[in-house]
């Protein structure tokens, strides 16, 4: 069976959290960002920062040591409490460069003029007032629209099969 974690994106990045944290703030830096923000809690880290106009906030969801995934290996046997958090920390890091990965790639769309700093940051931008970001807002309605209404057609509203 393929192991799918081991085709993720810097599965086995040996590259630290602090490094990738660094490189974001290089990136945003290069890219004309105005101000850079990290923190985190238990449950996530979260990356903000102001580009043009715009304050954008990424959450990067931190995955709990005591899961099933890193308390046992993949054949299920139980793992010492250094091989849990070794295997923790790597998905830490492995999340932290995909962070890395997509906020260059959306940079460098904006700058090569292929999106506008909206389009391609539209999901993470902070909602002025509310502290909550454009997806907090729609993604709840969009759940309830497509639950009430179902999909659309593939070849979109009106096509004649």
């Amino acid at each position: 069976m393929i192991d799918v974690a081991e085709r993720r994106y810097a599965a086995q990045t040996t590259v630290s959290t602090a490094s990738s944290r660094a490189e974001i703030e290089k990136i945003l830096v290069k890219y004309g960002a105005s101000a850079f923000a990290v923190g985190w809690d238990q449950a996530s880290a979260s990356i903000m920062f102001d580009l043009g106009t715009r304050r954008i906030r990424f959450t990067l969801p931190l995955p709990d040591r005591e899961d099933r995934e890193f308390s046992r290996t993949p054949t299920g046997r139980l793992r010492s409490t250094t091989e849990r958090d070794k295997a923790w920390e790597q998905t830490i890091r492995q999340r932290w460069r995909a962070l890395a990965l997509i906020v260059k790639a959306k940079l460098e769309a904006v700058a090569a003029g292929v999106a506008t700093v909206d389009e391609e940051f539209l999901a993470y931008i902070v909602v002025p007032g509310s502290g909550r970001t454009v997806a907090d807002h729609v993604v709840p309605e969009l759940d309830r629209s497509y639950a009430s209404t179902g999909y659309v057609p593939m070849l979109g509203p009106g096509r004649r099969q």
